[in-house]
């Protein structure tokens, strides 16, 4: 057993050296959990833990801020993750009852990597996720972007987000050459001003819908006309480009960020170079 001291809770929690009833209400931790070799000492997730497609075999416990108290202590969990912004007073008001472990959401695409290296550390696996880790970096490595465009992304999370100077998202859009519309912004998110978004004019337009919807080109083009935006110059251009559904894509600081939606982002960026080329 060692005391873990949390930045979070400001003090330490008890955590056995090789944990073996994990909790996750994080996609982000369980989808690293899995990929450390450690899935199977997953005993519990949240409704929206669905990468790998092996933790929606797991119980499930609660969602992003709710929890099924009855089949927690069922499981009797020797550790929790939860993450912090939407999940902080979630996080600890469990930790009262429980021995969670909050970890910080990342800023940056650096800080998923961190991310990952302190889910290993936590857990006893830190030579498996310095090797995920490695892997992660060196995928970045190859990353080359489309320089000089300006980028509008918007996620439905429960209503229209955008994303500012302090989340990851905009980061990745940085690394790849590009400029986030309201990437100046000094927080995390913010609900956009559609009138501000005509006024900006992006060159790219990406939509991550709602988590578990289907969502199709109509009624994407439904969207741009209810705003008024058909006069923006990524809708011009052909330059408007819907995620892959149905799980949170760009709305997911998991590993897969990296190796899966930048590569899909990079790729989107390049095609919208080529058409205002």
């Amino acid at each position: 057993m060692a005391e873990l001291f949390n930045e979070v809770l400001g003090r330490s929690v008890a955590v056995p050296d090789k944990p073996s009833r994990i909790v996750s209400f994080s996609p982000a931790v369980t989808e690293t959990l899995f990929g450390i070799g450690a899935g199977e000492r997953v005993a519990g997730v949240s409704a929206f833990c669905a990468r790998p497609p092996e933790a929606s075999k797991k119980r499930r416990v609660g969602s992003y801020n709710t929890v099924r108290r009855e089949v927690l202590d069922a499981i009797s969990p020797d550790l929790i993750f939860t993450v912090t912004g939407y999940q902080r007073s979630f996080a600890v008001g469990l930790a009262e009852s429980y021995p969670v472990y909050p970890l910080e959401l990342p800023v940056s695409v650096a800080g998923i990597v961190d991310f990952v290296v302190k889910v290993g550390l936590v857990v006893g696996e830190q030579e498996e996720a310095r090797r995920m880790a490695g892997s992660l970096l060196g995928a970045l490595g190859k990353v080359q972007g489309a320089p000089g465009l300006s980028v509008y992304v918007e996620a439905d999370l429960g209503g229209p987000v955008t994303f500012g100077a302090h989340s990851y998202i905009t980061d990745a859009i940085g690394i790849l050459g590009c400029r986030a519309l309201f990437g100046a912004e000094r927080r995390e998110w913010l609900e956009p001003e559609f009138d501000e978004v005509v006024r900006r004019d992006p060159d790219v337009l990406v939509y991550e819908p709602k988590m578990f919807t289907r969502f199709t080109g109509e009624d994407m083009n439904a969207l741009i006309r209810e705003r008024g935006w058909e006069g923006l110059k990524a809708v011009r251009t052909g330059n408007c480009f819907v995620t892959p559904g149905p799980l949170d894509f760009l709305a997911h600081h998991g590993p897969s960020f990296i190796t899966v939606a930048m590569p899909w982002l990079e790729e989107k960026l390049r095609l919208a170079k080529e058409h205002l080329d």
